[in-house]
């Protein structure tokens, strides 16, 4: 019997109701099976977000258009456009991105530290705090992310609450909700740990499995957090809500109180999906796995549109992922640029030699694959610093 040919669409038609087959291994992409129907945008947006460029279709022919309605890719004029010095701009904004992740955290502890014994001056701070980070946010129209560290190997409070709150600003933004709401998503995610300090660093730092006594206390923590900072009586109702509700889900299996969907506000269920993403990427150090993981196994928890628009802000390549380039060598993501395809890229030889930045943007080298840590000789995870805990910081520039 002959083989039925498969239909082959670009993935740019994919709509939802087609049944389609990935032309990639099963390793080479983050869903359970390359058999995938597609009920969620997420879905499109995250095999858009892979390296291929078409999908098989196996179900759903009639949802196709014809082939004279599809729309065709205009050709953009001038495509030569003069080079431009954009080098030493970029190492200049992952330089100020630094800078202003760890003034972040040092004011946050600052800040931290005054909820009790000063909590006007606290809210002082900290509105000055979230001033600042609304204006890296807007600085450019289109934002795009750069990797950034303390320098620590183990992730503080203040250093996740920056993360989230970098990361649930995205996602607003990009969501389209005004600066009133983000400036409480920030203020949320600021303080949204701030419950775990009451929790014994016997608990909170314990490598091993927790018992179910120890767990039940540390799911304490969204309580003791609203509490302490409901008694300030300074604070806006939306920002005390993800305090109370950042482990909330919409499927009601959350913490402290089962919510579901209908009772979650937007700004919650956006630093829920935030905090969720930032603690699986502090847990398997891989932008991609952590995604991956989020899609395979929390996507009940989270809505699909919340979901679609995290894989847009992420990009292709995350900050913080590792490659293999087409010219053999190694690199570790550094920042995201308009073409996703194309990041800024700290690289290596397979020892961990000849280290320097590229710029894809200005090369004709591409990456091949994202590889894992696992794969990286000891010279190589030295050199990239593979191993350190990855955050993102707005970025004020892109090619």
């Amino acid at each position: 019997m002959a083989k039925t040919e498969l239909t082959q669409i670009p993935v740019s038609q994919m709509v939802l109701g087609l049944t389609v087959k990935l032309p990639l291994s099963w390793n080479k992409h983050p869903f359970l099976i390359n058999k995938i129907k597609l009920e969620q945008q997420a879905q499109i947006e995250l095999i858009k977000g892979l390296d291929v460029s078409f999908v098989y279709v196996l179900a759903g022919h009639d949802l196709l258009l014809p082939i004279d309605e599809v729309e065709q890719p205009q050709v953009e004029e001038n495509q030569q456009e003069q080079q431009q010095d954009f080098k030493g701009e970029a190492r200049k904004t992952m330089r100020l991105g630094q800078q202003r992740f760890v003034k972040a955290i040092n004011d946050s502890r600052s800040i931290f530290g005054k909820v009790v014994s000063d909590p006007e001056g606290c809210y002082r701070e900290v509105a000055t705090l979230v001033e600042d980070l609304v204006d890296h946010l807007y600085e450019v129209e289109n934002p795009c992310l750069t990797i950034v560290t303390n320098g620590d190997n183990d992730i503080s409070v203040t250093q996740h609450g920056i993360s989230v709150a970098v990361i649930s600003m995205m996602i607003a933004y990009a969501y389209g909700l005004d600066k009133k709401q983000i400036r409480d998503i920030s203020l949320g995610s600021i303080f949204h740990d701030i419950g775990k300090l009451k929790v014994p660093d016997s608990i909170r730092r314990k490598r091993g499995e927790l018992t179910e006594q120890e767990a039940n206390f540390l799911k304490m923590h969204p309580n003791f957090g609203f509490d302490m900072l409901n008694r300030v009586n300074l604070f806006p109702e939306a920002m005390l809500d993800i305090v109370l509700h950042h482990h909330e889900y919409i499927d009601g299996s959350g913490f402290p109180d089962g919510l579901t969907a209908k009772k979650i506000p937007i700004t919650t269920q956006i630093v829920s999906l935030a905090n969720d993403f930032d603690d699986l990427l502090q847990k398997y150090h891989s932008p991609q796995i952590a995604l991956g993981t989020l899609f395979k196994l929390h996507s009940e928890k989270h809505t699909e549109q919340l979901i679609a628009i995290l894989v847009k802000v992420l990009g292709i390549y995350p900050p913080g992922t590792l490659v293999r380039l087409s010219d053999g060598t190694i690199g570790k993501v550094m920042m995201t640029t308009k073409d996703v395809k194309q990041p800024h890229v700290w690289t290596c030889n397979e020892s961990g030699a000849q280290a320097s930045l590229r710029f894809l943007v200005d090369e004709t080298i591409e990456i091949v694959e994202v590889i894992k840590l696992d794969s990286l000789t000891d010279g190589a995870i030295k050199t990239l610093q593979a191993k350190s805990p990855i955050s993102f910081y707005f970025s004020r520039f892109s090619n």
